[in-house]
């Protein structure tokens, strides 16, 4: 089984998290300037095993779309045709940028760190992708 690549895809910045081989835990991997997104993952492809994109779907608080979501699908249909061998699968990611800040905060870092807005989408990501993994086992 091949791990899942998660994506947080931003108008700026992409937040990317992976799963371990087992499909157990989530990790924060980094955060990647969107137009830099598709040669990062290409890259990660000739490294590791992956075998399901996972991208957060934005939408509001009832759960409709939203602005992102059209930006979103558009990321999500870039990807598949580049990486037409690799399934996609997307999953809410409503509140993961508040939780991820919480985490942050629960963890000790620093102000500095925590504004830095990198680190909350790579956080973000990871939080998408483990919430996955528990919905998903």
């Amino acid at each position: 089984m091949g791990r899942i690549l998660c994506f947080d895809y931003g108008a700026k910045r992409v937040g990317v998290a992976v799963t371990d081989e087992q499909r157990i835990i989530s990790t924060p991997l980094l955060t990647c300037e969107n137009k830099k997104i598709f040669e990062f993952t290409e890259s990660y492809l000739n490294e590791n095993n992956v075998d399901l994109f996972l991208v957060g779907m934005p939408l509001d608080l009832r759960g409709e779309p939203t602005d992102s979501t059209a930006i979103t699908k558009s990321f999500i249909s870039k990807l598949s045709s580049q990486f037409s061998s690799i399934k996609i699968d997307t999953y809410d990611e409503r509140y993961t940028s508040k939780i991820a800040k919480d985490s942050l905060i629960f963890l000790g870092k620093n102000k500095k760190y925590r504004r830095k807005k990198s680190n909350i989408d790579k956080v973000s990501a990871s939080l998408i992708l483990q919430s996955y993994l528990i919905r998903n086992s």
